[in-house]
């Protein structure tokens, strides 16, 4: 089982800030699309960020049902 860098579940805080920051700035680029206009584009914007951190997140979820593996193989 590969270990991950962070603090007590697995998870480092700047992980959670980088999340935050990009959902600010995705909201941010999303409104001021979607005010001028080009809602296909802030569509486009909110689908890239939910792709960011999904790739962020993703070796967390996969180590969390590594874990649930182990625990429940006999």
């Amino acid at each position: 089982m590969k270990k991950l860098p962070g603090g007590l579940f697995g998870m480092s805080v700047n992980l959670i800030f980088k999340i935050a920051a990009v959902g600010i700035i995705v909201t941010v680029l999303s409104q001021v699309l979607k005010h001028s206009g080009r809602e296909e584009h802030a569509f486009l914007i909110s689908l890239a960020g939910l792709m960011i951190v999904l790739f962020w997140v993703l070796p967390y979820i996969y180590d969390l049902f590594e874990t649930m593996r182990s625990l429940f193989a006999l």
